[in-house]
């Protein structure tokens, strides 16, 4: 079927309607590509992403691995660099995909509008959620089912032979709609606010003795103490906790002499888990990122 394509609103060069039905399916096809290449990550890294409690408890296994092996086990990728939570850039990529996917369906739906409002497309019947089209006297459709009209729809409340591209209109504002949601949260969510001053932070540390409270409670799980959370949490909790109250409480722990003499070692400024290794790290994992080695 022939007709004359429109640029800038006014008749151009003749195209088909195989031609641009073909268009959006191809534009539809690369983008529903790009969304189902979008790779999902996850953590397995603890509260701080440091394995600070793991390897206070376990300190001679090997968590990088086994996080990595855990997460990949679950058919999702695993992220090694990660604060308290996943960084979610991967739903920001995931998000900007799909925008643009919708891009495409609000061009087509402008475009069959405006076919619509040239007398190109008639719009006759609806059969269930379809909207049936006829172009130049051609149905576009070719669904068997028996045709039923839409009961008590409205046009106009004066005109009524109109029937109205709702479908179309409807479609376009819910995509913008999903759109700015989508949008607000690909900028909001691998946003962090925190920065860096390196003496306030040691301060802060060394201010801060209830932190020790994950460790000691882990260590005292894996030794099998009762209500480990439960004693931390009447200790810790709406507390002022020292250096001296917590060193008080592991001296009374029933745990093993080695554990109970790493957990009096560990101090706020200590307890780090493996920030140092990861940091170190992380050129050998940029490059892998990047599909190269570094010498």
């Amino acid at each position: 079927m022939n007709y004359s394509s429109y640029c800038c609103s006014v008749p151009a060069s003749p195209t088909t309607l195989g031609m641009e039905m073909a268009i959006f399916a191809y534009r539809l096809s690369r983008e529903r590509r790009n969304i189902s290449q979008t790779e999902i990550l996850e953590k397995f890294a603890g509260a701080v992403g440091s394995y600070n409690a793991h390897l206070a408890a376990y300190p001679d296994i090997n968590w990088l691995q086994v996080a990595e092996e855990f997460v990949t086990s679950l058919g999702i990728s695993f992220n090694p660099y990660v604060p308290q939570i996943e960084t979610h850039d991967y739903m920001a990529e995931l998000f900007h995909a799909i925008i643009q996917f919708n891009n495409i369906l609000m061009d087509f739906n402008r475009d069959i509008w405006g076919y619509i409002s040239l007398g190109y497309f008639k719009q006759v019947r609806r059969i269930h959620s379809f909207v049936l089209l006829f172009f130049k006297g051609v149905i576009l459709d070719m669904l068997t089912l028996k045709p039923i009209t839409k009961a008590g729809e409205i046009g106009s409340s004066t005109m009524p032979h109109k029937v109205n591209p709702i479908d179309f209109e409807n479609s376009e504002g819910n995509l913008g709609m999903a759109n700015r949601g989508l949008s607000h949260l690909s900028t909001k969510l691998p946003i962090s606010r925190w920065q860096v001053n390196e003496a306030s932070m040691l301060e802060d540390l060394d201010n801060t003795w209830e932190v020790l409270a994950e460790p000691i409670q882990t260590v005292m799980r894996r030794y099998g103490v009762p209500e480990p959370y439960e004693k931390l949490k009447e200790l810790t909790r709406g507390r002022a906790v020292t250096k001296e109250s917590i060193r008080e409480f592991i001296e009374g722990l029933d745990i093993p002499f080695e554990a109970k003499k790493c957990l009096l070692n560990l101090t706020p400024c200590t307890y780090v888990g493996a920030a140092v290794e990861l940091a170190k790290n992380v050129a050998a994992a940029v490059s892998l990122v990047n599909g190269a080695k570094i010498l």
